[in-house]
């Protein structure tokens, strides 16, 4: 089996955009800054936009791959792997942002790549991991 890996898409976009213009605009004030403001304080405020951007990287790094040896979910700043044993089901209810993955310690956790707000595309991602988490859950 290759991978599969799942990413949400609006989820990735916006984020980035987002950081691209937040830094953009920090370069620019430190740019447009009276002349009292010292170099450091201009680069303190690049830094600042750095900080943001990364902070919505790690947003729109969300993504679900399943391979030959389990499933790895990666949500904002966490990373979970998973041998198929341990997944029993994955689920998303109408209205929830994005599905969880029912483990076989009864725990359950959000799985963040898959992201309702891509509609369709959000549901046949959940219904093909579904499907690998039958298959080789079986196994």
């Amino acid at each position: 089996m290759t991978a599969a890996t799942w990413r949400p898409r609006r989820a990735r976009i916006v984020p980035y955009v987002l950081a691209v213009i937040v830094v953009a605009g920090m370069v620019v004030l430190a740019v447009v800054m009276p002349s009292n403001w010292h170099l450091g304080d201009r680069i303190g405020l690049v830094v600042i936009g750095l900080i943001v951007a990364g902070i919505l990287h790690m947003l729109a790094r969300s993504r679900i791959t399943a391979d030959d040896r389990g499933v790895t979910v990666v949500n904002g700043l966490r990373t979970h792997e998973y041998e198929w044993a341990e997944v029993l089901g994955v689920s998303m209810t109408e209205g929830a942002p994005w599905p969880t993955l029912d483990l076989a310690d009864g725990s359950t956790i959000p799985a963040m790549g898959i992201q309702a707000s891509d509609g369709d595309r959000a549901f046949l991602a959940v219904a093909e991991l579904a499907a690998l988490v039958h298959e080789r859950g079986e196994a």
